[in-house]
């Protein structure tokens, strides 16, 4: 697909089928907000496989991909569905049963090895890991401030995933991007990856990212391809738009069975192309 310079809209579809089998994603927004699902639920259509997820605080989406057998492989901190709903099942079934291979962090070390990858340096310092086992695990190591402290710190190797997906409340046909309310890590993200893939809500004209340009997360000559996708943040929040379907979530949670036909078929973004 060759994408034009100065419109990069592409439908959901060929947004999904710009990443590949074995595919390494860092997936915007936190929990159950503002994470692109509609595009992890578009991979799970398509028949993706071998994926590998990084992600601070992942949740419903790490959880889907578990469920559909499209992972193998993830870096992550905290993964739940949120207070309301407990630890994410599928999750922690594919980890137990060895589905698919776990390098555990903490939120910081995703994000010092990101911000290694966004700076271009072999590793980046990470303090507070003091009494963790994950330095072992991981095998990271670390090195006495030279600055005389006598304070170790860990160092933490870059990590630059194949793609970083976030959803956007607004993006230019050129692909700028505009994040209202917390960023989450969705920045360091963008600057990490290899190529930058975006969901949006809406289509704004391009002088609006001119005449408010602080409101740009992402600047277009940094994104790939954008997919403008209403409610594809479902059934999370993206503010202000809308906020969670807590209905919704706890029919997912709910479920035992590994078929998502039903749960993809609910999703607003399968609702829209039954329609057209």
């Amino acid at each position: 697909m060759v994408l034009s310079a100065k419109d990069k809209i592409v439908s959901l579809s060929e947004l999904a089928a710009l990443i590949t089998d074995g595919s390494s994603l860092a997936l915007g927004g936190s929990f159950l907000h503002r994470g692109p699902f509609a595009l992890v639920r578009e991979l799970i259509r398509q028949g993706r496989r071998g994926l590998e997820l990084i992600k601070q605080s992942p949740g419903y989406d790490i959880d889907l991909l578990c469920r559909a057998g499209a992972l193998r492989r993830t870096r992550a901190g905290i993964v739940a569905m949120e207070g309301n709903f407990g630890l994410a099942r599928w999750y922690r079934q594919a980890v137990e049963s060895g589905q698919i291979e776990l390098e555990e962090h903490a939120c910081a070390t995703i994000t010092a090895g990101l911000r290694a990858a966004a700076f271009g340096i072999p590793f980046q310092p990470c303090g507070g890991l003091q009494g963790s086992a994950l330095p072992a695990l991981n095998g990271w190591k670390s090195c006495e401030d030279p600055y005389g402290s006598r304070r170790d710190v860990w160092l933490i190797p870059p990590i630059a995933p194949d793609f970083a997906i976030i959803h956007a409340n607004a993006v230019s046909r050129s692909g700028d991007a505009r994040v209202l309310g917390t960023a989450h890590w969705d920045r360091i993200m963008t600057r990490a990856a290899k190529k930058v893939l975006v969901v949006a809500e809406e289509l704004l004209p391009d002088e609006s990212f001119r005449e408010r340009p602080e409101l740009t997360l992402v600047p277009h000559f940094m994104v790939e391809a954008v997919a403008v996708v209403p409610r594809g943040a479902w059934p999370g929040s993206c503010w202000p738009h809308y906020e969670i379907d807590y209905p919704a979530v706890e029919a997912y949670v709910a479920e035992t069975d590994s078929d998502l036909s039903g749960h993809l078929a609910a999703a607003p973004e399968a609702r829209v192309s039954a329609n057209a």
